[in-house]
């Protein structure tokens, strides 16, 4: 959300500062790594649909700019229960929004992609426009495009305290001090740190990723014969998985992770627990996959507000402060259109967008 923030600012001809306490492309918070999940039946609630369309368009755009693929369009399975919270919610958003989609019961997913096996009464509902994006290459893009722009980055510099300046804001870092007009605050898991006084009620947790390596004749996992797809493995219990990138063909469970009220506390090792829940929810659907070697695993960071909508908002103290998006897992997706809608912000004052579900007054 930084990155992309950074890059819509510095397009508009804005002077703009984005400060990182990690060094580039950092593998201890939520946005490292290989590939996330797009799709735009969103099961969480039809409000974020209009949001991940612009997201969309934006990635595209992206692309064009840096001349690069970042998104790649594979279509998505929506697979549980027909009752489910997953197929449920992935046809209410249909639904609401008219999109294009199929309903498969179990024997029809078979024969269209016979790595899946389904329940007699799971059925899995198709997504067309579901896919993946490369993390690391969209923050890459949207980082040098602003820079070319005009955006300074600068990282390994920690902000140590901020605090409000008049109507401006001034800032300490490890190495400096600045003063800027306004300030975004898109610290994912390290929110708390640098906005203590609010209490927001942000949970840290951890989230073990693996890359498979199934054995030859176990199944097609290349993405013209294996989508992206969620899977409700048991009532309000996901896992979800892609097609084989170069390390391998990556699943996880969604959520259920230790948590914790700082990133620091999170454990960062990989054991054998958390390989067998991996096994033991893909095995209902995924069946050889799930008895496939472990190539290679990472913990990621999910930072969760209590309903797992996000957060964009502005200080309730200092409106020249923009609170930004602890995304509770799911918001990497929205990123372009996110950095878009906050530069309106800050800008103009407005979005297009209904942002009241992420406002900090629901706290």
């Amino acid at each position: 959300m930084g990155c992309a923030t950074l890059y819509h600012l510095a397009r508009r001809g804005r002077r703009v500062l984005g400060l990182e306490q990690f060094a580039p492309r950092h593998k201890l918070g939520s946005s490292h790594g290989d590939s996330r999940i797009i799709r735009e039946m969103y099961f969480e609630h039809p409000l974020y649909v209009p949001l991940v369309q612009r997201a969309y368009e934006l990635w595209r755009e992206l692309e064009e700019s840096r001349g690069a693929r970042l998104m790649t369009i594979t279509g998505g399975w929506m697979i549980g229960p027909r009752d489910g919270s997953v197929v449920t919610g992935t046809l209410k958003s249909a639904a609401a929004h008219g999109l294009q989609h199929e309903v498969l019961n179990a024997d029809e997913v078979r024969a269209r992609f016979p790595s899946f096996r389904l329940d007699d009464d799971g059925v899995a509902v198709l997504d067309p426009r579901a896919g993946y994006l490369d993390p690391e290459a969209c923050n890459v893009a949207h980082l040098e495009l602003a820079v070319a722009a005009g955006a300074e980055a600068r990282f390994e510099e920690p902000v140590i305290e901020w605090a409000a300046d008049g109507d401006g804001v001034r800032l300490q870092t490890s190495a400096n001090t600045y003063t800027a007009d306004q300030l975004v605050i898109s610290a994912g898991a390290w929110t708390e740190n640098l906005l203590s006084e609010l209490e927001l009620p942000l949970t840290v947790e951890r989230q073990a990723v693996f890359w498979l390596a199934p054995n030859e004749g176990a199944g097609d996992y290349d993405r013209q014969r294996f989508p992206i797809y969620a899977y409700e493995y048991k009532a309000g219990h996901i896992c979800y998985g892609f097609p084989r990138v170069e390390r391998g063909v990556k699943a996880s469970v969604m959520h259920g992770g230790e948590t914790s009220d700082s990133p620091d506390k999170i454990r960062r090792e990989i054991d054998e627990q958390d390989v067998n829940a991996l096994r033991a929810a893909l095995k209902p659907v995924l069946p050889y996959l799930s008895a496939a070697t472990v190539r290679e695993s990472e913990t990621c960071l999910f930072t969760n507000t209590p309903d797992h909508d996000f957060i964009i908002d502005f200080h309730p103290n200092h409106p020249q402060v923009l609170v930004s998006s602890p995304c509770s897992g799911h918001g990497f997706k929205f990123a372009s259109a996110i950095g878009e809608l906050q530069a309106d912000l800050l800008t103009h004052g407005r979005t297009p967008f209904n942002l009241a579900p992420f406002s900090l007054s629901r706290f």
